[in-house]
């Protein structure tokens, strides 16, 4: 038989062994759809306005993902241009944005990306906010009020937000001024690890008013620690009396847990009523370092030993340079619950 002849029943013979293989093999070749795992992960997008961009790429780090392509301008007259510079039509989406200052401009950005992409047809959009701003307007006040905080709810909502992740909202009921899914995390547990770390004796946590009670007792049930209140009185805005100490303090190291530190002077003011009630030492800390106005000067003039804050909110070079200002980054916790809810597993899992 000619060689010619030999090689072509072989290669014939080959193809049909194959076939073979192929048609035995099936029933037990379920495994094989990583490959459709991997295009689903290629519909797995985050991006990120101008707000807060360190964080962004952390938490893209974190996941192994590269952030996504946007360009966000200004025009001579302070109006924003937002244009998204890759495909995600079916793409489950992410944009990290927090509101902090500027608040409107960052708000704006945010609503105009999320038009943006709702316009290129993705499938899902989640807005992330690590601050969420105008949350402490969350009700009526004073007469002929706005509730600025449902407001934005409803301008998130109607500008193509599917649903929601907020780090530390300033009270957790504005969940409810959003008719879409809202996932709220704390940021507790990055902080409870860090004052385990520091392991302080004789120590008492204290709420700076009644509203953060809540919070305060999470921490001292984690710290193994007794918890005290301050009573408060607001007297305007950003500004606070502060009345007395409820709990024992006295010859204790003291941890002030709040969600956000503004101008600092209710934090200030707080520290002082415990000294003067014998606090030997004084920690705080906080989820958002709005840091506005004189805080960075009142926070180091204080009697505060040290101060510890997230990266919610990137901070001002002044406060990059106080010795007392600690940031821990919050990163790892945001990018697990986003990946949470892109696998539809459960968010809550992450404080257990």
């Amino acid at each position: 038989m000619p060689p010619e002849t030999r090689t072509a029943m072989a290669t014939m013979a080959t193809a049909t062994e194959k076939a073979t293989e192929k048609k035995v093999q099936q029933p037990d070749s379920k495994p094989e759809r990583k490959p459709q795992r991997a295009k689903a992960d290629d519909k797995f997008k985050i991006f990120s306005g101008t707000a807060n961009v360190p964080l962004a790429e952390e938490v893209c780090a974190f996941l192994e993902l590269a952030r996504g392509q946007a360009m966000i301008k200004r025009f001579m007259d302070g109006e924003v241009y937002v244009q998204i510079l890759e495909n995600v039509r079916g793409a489950d989406v992410f944009i990290i944005q927090p509101t902090c200052h500027p608040v409107d401009k960052h708000l704006m950005e945010l609503l105009l990306m999320m038009d943006a992409l709702k316009r290129a047809s993705a499938r899902r959009i989640t807005a992330v906010i690590p601050y969420y701003g105008y949350a402490r307007q969350d009700r009526k006040d004073r007469p002929r009020a706005p509730i600025s905080s449902k407001l934005v709810a409803d301008l998130l909502t109607t500008a193509g937000a599917n649903r929601a992740l907020i780090v530390d909202l300033h009270a957790p009921q504005i969940q409810g001024f959003f008719n879409i899914p809202v996932d709220h995390l704390f940021a507790s547990p990055v902080l409870v690890g860090h004052f385990r770390e520091l392991n302080l004796p004789d120590l008492t946590v204290v709420s700076p008013d009644a509203g953060g009670v809540e919070r305060a007792r999470f921490f001292a049930k984690k710290m193994d620690a007794p918890l005290a209140i301050v009573d408060k009185r607001r007297t305007d805005m950003n500004v606070a009396e502060v009345m007395h100490v409820i709990g024992d303090v006295s010859g204790r190291t003291c941890l002030l847990i709040d969600d956000l530190i503004d101008t600092a002077g209710t934090l200030v003011k707080t520290a002082h009523a415990l000294k003067e009630n014998g606090a030997k030492k004084i920690y705080a800390c906080a989820s958002h370092a709005v840091l506005s106005g004189p805080a960075v000067e009142n926070l180091h003039s204080s009697e505060i030993e040290e101060v510890v804050v997230t990266n919610t909110i990137p901070l001002s070079d002044a406060a990059h340079n106080e010795p007392k200002i600690k940031v821990l980054t919050i990163a790892g916790l945001i990018g697990r619950a986003i990946q949470s809810i892109h696998e539809e597993t459960s968010v809550s899992k992450l404080f257990t």
